[in-house]
């Protein structure tokens, strides 16, 4: 059978062959390029896709400064568009719903709700203000014949703006798709005028959604970039979150069924969803009793469509054909358009300004020296002898016209009314002439300094059309959140330990904890041998296990403390060691590999405890010394696949804790990183302290709420946050504030007495408000005062320790003073010398956990060292 061949059956050798040849490379072919230049991909030239610039250019046909219903505006592109009345609707809907072009009335749909529009019969539209002034200008317009050749329709619409990086667009044609995001009004003409002054530009997509966006890998809006948006999720009290702003892409309905089906999905844990969204998004979530909020937040970025990932492709259409590019080109591209236009324009105008001019002088001379008068001799009734005297008569002031008299000039100054020229005046004519003139050099100005027109012209968009077009996309660098860190645990974990199974089904033997079905379980057994696997209904692996968790990646915190038998000596050892990297499913051997070895103590220590354990030798011969204590804090922490330190070369009969350890670890080090807002351990930001297990952090708000908090990594913190430190129980908090109800200004000292309570430490009149606020041991303020009938008082410099004494929290304080304050200024502290706290445990942390595994990497690869 020939190559391109169909044979219809193998079975009958008989049949015919189709040749399909000629309908793919034909048929096929059009049909794809029709899509991909007529439907689905928009133009470089003005940002249109062929339907949206048909209904651009039937709104202005209908334009006569009222609204038209819709129906007859499909009605009208239908001359132009062959392709059915409800794509035209939906085009023109989603043209309107960007609140750019079209003047919209009625029931237009809600991008937030997903609501539809109504009937095209029952909604209105005329072209914007904004559209009239940038899209349409007929004389630069190239147009072509219509599909049925009764009407003229535009090329391409003369567009002086970035149309396209406005509005953005979507399509999926054949082989290919472009998505195109929307950017910010303000932000495109201020990178056009950069591009112009050829300084250097940037451009990020703004959503009329609102939201987060993170746009690190964004890559300039090309092919193969992506960009992170998160809806913005705040905590309304300990049981609600409220949702305000949703990612682009979304809507309420499709993300509030995400979080119902994440939440029957068990990964997170919520009551019920209330939505209120009108104009504003409002979306309510209702938490159980006990559950952690800012953990809720993280699971609903991680498992809902509350964080979306977006891909853009900006496929357009140049030369009929489709081009890729970045967003940076499609904006010179379009700036460099504009300019050609304003050029073009200024042309046309030039050449009418200069036609009015010989006009108006043709007119002048011919009225002035009165050749006229001769028209009633009847040799002149012939035209040709009349205009060769009229061409005779103007000889004489040739040298002062723009061109050559023509026929037609002629034609018209013989067609002016009697009256006309008995009114003519003089000295009018003469300012008319002038004006023109004027015109004339400004114009040509223009074109001299055409970049400097053109940025004038973008500056006049802006000032004219730009209020209540601010970025409404909040753009900020976003943490990495874990799954398996913030996953409800609503599945219960067994283990048999002595036949060696692991499971979430096995409900008969001893409960291990609280897991979910994307966890790791970390397994360790009798034999010295160590498994990471996934959590399952029931899994083997191995007999005689001593421990089993929940597996947390990258955990250096959790300290492994054990003593075990060398089987080949019969010596025993003692070491300490973390788990960090590991390959799932491997078996790790922990102690020698030997028939006798085995594990003789295990503890797993979240916070690298070192308890003290009493060892018992067995009774031999003459040995004398059979029990002894030994504190694991004496032994490093190394990695996993060391030896480990002798403890005897006798048998031990038993091991004994004697008494619980504390932690053998350096008071972990955390940062504040105000970029994704956020606390971490890697130095980003803000160093807020060391801090040990039971320390807390003093937290004070610009409503003036004052609370402590344990430092979590999975907090979130909003812009509000005027004081975040390491909490000081001792350390006073002073505080200056207007008081609503007395119309007067206090200052408060405290120091917080109850750390599980969240306090408000001014008024709760409307009007109150925190003015100042300090958590420094001799803070210093300025106050500076109101004018009052003409008089300046002198700024009130305040020493808040003298001031007033420490008092309690819900006090009201002493008043600052009896006049109007106008700002209070925090000056620098004085000198105080803060007590140095005690280090009551021994220095062994974090150096020395990673000094011990850099020879581990990923941990994967180690080898026992025996």
């Amino acid at each position: 059978m020939e190559e391109n061949e169909l044979q219809t059956s193998a079975a009958h050798p008989n049949d015919s062959i189709i040749k399909i040849t000629g309908m793919y490379q034909d048929w096929f072919l059009d049909y794809a390029s029709y899509v991909i230049l007529e439907r689905a991909v928009p133009a470089i030239e003005d940002g249109f896709k062929p339907v949206q610039r048909r209904i651009m250019h039937s709104l202005k046909e209908l334009d006569d400064g009222r609204y038209n219903k819709v129906a007859n505006v499909v009605g009208n592109t239908m001359q132009y568009h062959p392709h059915g009345d409800a794509s035209i609707g939906d085009a023109i809907v989603q043209i309107g719903q960007k609140d750019l072009l079209i003047d919209t009335q009625g029931n237009w749909g809600n991008t937030l709700t997903g609501a539809d529009a109504a009937a095209p019969r029952y909604i209105e539209a005329r072209l914007s203000k904004f559209a009239l002034d940038v899209v349409f200008s007929p004389k630069v317009t190239e147009w072509q014949s219509s599909y049925d050749g009764r009407k003229r329709e535009p090329i391409s619409l003369p567009v002086k703006f970035p149309l396209l990086l406005a509005q953005g667009t979507e399509g999926i044609a054949v082989g290919l798709s472009t998505k195109i995001l929307p950017h910010n009004f303000i932000e495109l003409i201020d990178a056009s005028i950069a591009y112009l002054q050829g300084k250097p530009f940037e451009l990020y997509p703004d959503f009329p959604t609102a939201g987060i966006m993170d746009v690190s890998g964004y890559n300039d809006g090309a092919r193969g970039g992506r960009l992170r948006v998160r809806a913005k999720i705040s905590q309304l009290d300990k049981s609600t979150l409220v949702i305000t702003e949703i990612p682009f892409t979304t809507t309420t309905k499709t993300l509030i069924d995400s979080i119902l089906k994440a939440n029957d999905k068990g990964n997170i844990k919520i009551k019920k969803v209330d939505d209120n969204t009108a104009a504003d998004v409002e979306i309510l979530v209702h938490l159980p009793n006990g559950s952690s909020p800012d953990k809720t937040i993280d699971a609903l970025y991680a498992f809902t469509a509350c964080e979306t990932a977006i891909s853009p492709i900006t496929c357009v259409i140049e030369d009929n054909k489709p081009h890729f590019l970045t967003v940076s080109e499609v904006l010179r591209r379009s700036t460099d358009r504009t300019v050609s236009i304003l050029k073009q324009e200024l042309e046309i105008t030039l050449e009418e300004l200069h036609l009015q001019w010989h006009k108006a002088s043709l007119e002048k001379i011919f009225i002035r020296e009165e050749m006229y008068i001769n028209f009633k001799d009847k040799k002149y009734k012939n035209k040709e002898l009349l205009y060769q005297y009229l061409y005779d008569r103007f000889e004489p002031f040739k040298k002062d016209l723009l061109r050559e008299i023509t026929d037609d000039d002629l034609e018209r100054l013989t067609q002016i009314p009697m009256i006309r020229i008995t009114n003519f005046d003089t000295y009018r004519a003469e300012e008319q002439m002038l004006k023109i003139e004027a015109d004339i050099e400004e114009v040509k100005n223009h074109l001299a300094h055409l970049v400097d027109y053109a940025i004038a012209h973008f500056e006049r968009l802006k000032k004219t059309y730009s209020k209540g077009r601010e970025r409404k996309t909040e753009i900020r660098v976003f943490d990495t959140i874990e799954a398996t860190k913030v996953v409800v645990r609503n599945t219960k974990l067994y283990v048999n330990r002595a036949e060696g199974f692991v499971g979430t089904g096995l409900r008969k033997d001893e409960y291990v904890g609280d897991c979910s079905e994307i966890d790791d379980v970390i397994v360790f057994t009798e034999s010295g041998a160590m498994y990471v696997t996934k959590v399952a209904e029931k899994q083997y692996i191995e007999k005689n296990i001593i421990h089993v968790a929940v597996f947390k990646k990258d955990d250096k915190r959790t300290i492994y403390n054990m003593i075990y038998k060398d089987g080949q000596t019969g010596f025993s050892y003692i070491k300490r060691f973390n788990v960090t990297g590991i390959t799932r499913d491997k078996k790790y051997e922990l102690i020698p590999q030997h028939k006798e070895s085995r594990v003789l103590y295990f503890t797993a220590n979240p916070n690298g405890e070192a308890e003290v354990v009493t060892v018992n030798l067995r009774q031999l011969g003459t040995l004398r010394k059979l029990r002894w204590d030994i504190d694991f804090a004496d032994t490093l922490i190394k990695g996993r696949g060391v030896k480990g330190n002798l403890v005897s070369k006798y048998a031990i009969k038993r091991i004994e804790l004697k008494e619980k350890g504390v932690s053998t670890l350096k008071p972990r080090k955390i940062w504040f990183d105000d970029i994704v807002r956020r606390l971490n351990t890697e130095e980003r930001g803000k160093l807020l302290g060391a801090f040990k297990g039971d320390d807390r952090m003093l937290l004070i708000t610009k409503e003036g709420l004052v609370k402590t908090i344990i430092p979590e990594l999975s907090l979130h913190f909003d812009n509000n946050i005027l004081v975040m430190e390491k909490w000081v129980p001792e350390k006073p908090i002073s505080v200056i504030y207007y008081d609503g109800e007395k119309e007067r200004v206090f200052v408060k000292r405290f120091v917080v007495e109850n750390e599980n309570r969240e306090e408000l430490v001014i008024t709760e009149h409307p009007k109150s408000q925190l003015l100042f606020v300090s958590a420094d041991w001799r803070p210093m303020a300025e106050v500076v005062f109101t004018k009052e009938k003409g008089k300046e008082k002198e700024n009130l410099t305040v020493n808040l320790e003298e001031f007033i004494s420490v008092k309690g929290i819900k006090a009201l304080g002493n008043q600052l003073t009896t006049d109007k304050v106008k700002i209070i200024n925090t000056l620098e502290s004085l000198p105080y010398e803060e007590p140095q706290e005690e280090e009551t445990v021994e220095d062994l942390g974090d150096e020395e956990i990673i000094a011990s595994v850099e020879n581990e990497n990923s941990g994967t690869q180690t080898e026992l060292e025996f």
